[in-house]
């Protein structure tokens, strides 16, 4: 058996990151809920333990409050607070990550002024897959993947072919978004994806909580 030294440093670094599995981004404002945290929760209570706050239709002000609203819910899972494209936002929100798109400050800038936030870069090509890697993000999304009216600006889906190519050509998390409907897991975890971002697949049930758990139960199930 031949030992590879970069593979275990690979899966060693993935390991750190299994709060990704199942990655859920918020759509609030589309649903058209008040009861958000009670929506968190329910996902919460379900295993997901990494959500995206991305409301773009809300100002900073808005933003803010929504991100101080579910914080303590959040931590009341051991779970994970991501802001879309605000590090500062997230910074004084107490967030733990932020996530950007492939035109936002960059992420090494926000490594240098934001050292303690995890951060994700969304991307659509191999190249800017690797532009996020080499600056420094800690993982990827990759969209879209399957057919889906939040990514349909992004072009034609790319398949399960081109993501697998994608995981192969960095060494970091790369998360399966766009289309990724509960029966669709098993395709791209075949393909190499650390885990899958979510939005309809979850937010449209209408049990929550247990279509989450059903998400998880391709990683293990609920570990906390």
């Amino acid at each position: 058996m031949t030992f590879n030294f970069e593979d275990e440093m690979k899966t060693s670094q993935h390991n750190d990151l299994d709060f990704l599995h199942v990655y859920l981004i918020s759509d609030f404002s589309r649903h058209q809920t008040i009861r958000v945290k009670e929506q968190v929760e329910k996902a919460l209570q379900g295993g997901v333990r990494a959500l995206q706050l991305r409301e773009k239709n809300l100002d900073s002000k808005e933003l803010l409050a929504q991100a101080l609203e579910i914080k303590p819910i959040i931590k009341k899972y051991d779970a994970k607070l991501f802001i879309n494209d605000r590090a500062d936002i997230a910074k004084i929100a107490g967030a733990d990550g932020v996530h950007l798109t492939e035109t936002s400050v960059s992420a090494g800038e926000i490594k240098d002024n934001f050292r303690e936030l995890i951060v994700g870069v969304s991307t659509h090509t191999k190249e800017g897959a690797l532009i996020a890697e080499a600056e420094g993000a800690d993982f990827i999304t990759f969209s879209p993947i399957y057919e889906t009216s939040s990514k349909i600006h992004f072009g034609p889906p790319q398949g399960t072919q081109r993501l697998g190519e994608i995981v192969k050509s960095v060494h970091l998390p790369v998360l399966a978004l766009g289309g990724i409907k509960l029966n669709r897991v098993p395709e791209v975890l075949e393909q190499g994806a650390h885990g899958v971002a979510v939005i309809s697949g979850i937010w449209d049930s209408q049990d929550i909580k247990q279509q989450a758990f059903e998400y998880m139960h391709y990683f293990g199930g609920v570990t906390s």
